[in-house]
């Protein structure tokens, strides 16, 4: 196990993509979320944070500029055997805190677990409240049309 003391989240790197792949792509894998290709990693990776200890990068976290002022948080991810110890929660501080700076003034996910982001202020949506834009990732999701992901915002 990794010394989680000595922590860090940073801005994701080239050499972050593929750990970023198996962690997300591990999640994919039991259709919890959208996996990622190295390509589609190498033209993102300036939206990603990581939380990395001891060389190990444990979770990661994107923002996505979608429209003026409003973000999408995607592909966050911690490794399985590090959830429950603060990881998603510091990556989730880190993305909005970027958003600020960029000058998003809203942010929105969509997940399986929003209970998670629920106790970090965000509210439950309609997916048809949000822009036509968005949907055009789902085009590769197994579950389209039929999906079950749960829409959330936050304004910050």
């Amino acid at each position: 196990m990794v010394n989680l003391q000595k922590g860090l989240i940073r801005k994701g790197t080239i050499a972050d993509i593929e750990s970023i792949k198996n962690i997300v792509n591990g999640y994919a894998k039991k259709e919890l979320m959208l996996p990622r290709s190295i390509g589609e990693l190498h033209e993102c990776i300036r939206n990603f944070h990581v939380y990395e200890a001891e060389g190990v990068v444990l979770g990661c976290c994107a923002l996505q500029s979608v429209w003026e002022d409003l973000g999408e948080i995607l592909s966050f991810a911690v490794s399985p055997d590090y959830r429950e110890e603060g990881i998603g929660s510091r990556l989730l501080q880190a993305t909005i805190e970027d958003g600020i700076k960029l000058g998003i003034h809203k942010v929105f996910t969509l997940t399986y677990i929003p209970e998670f982001f629920e106790k970090r202020g965000f509210e439950r949506i309609d997916k048809s409240a949000l822009p036509h834009k968005v949907w055009v990732g789902c085009i590769n999701c197994p579950k389209f049309p039929d999906c079950n992901e749960i829409a959330l915002s936050k304004e910050i």
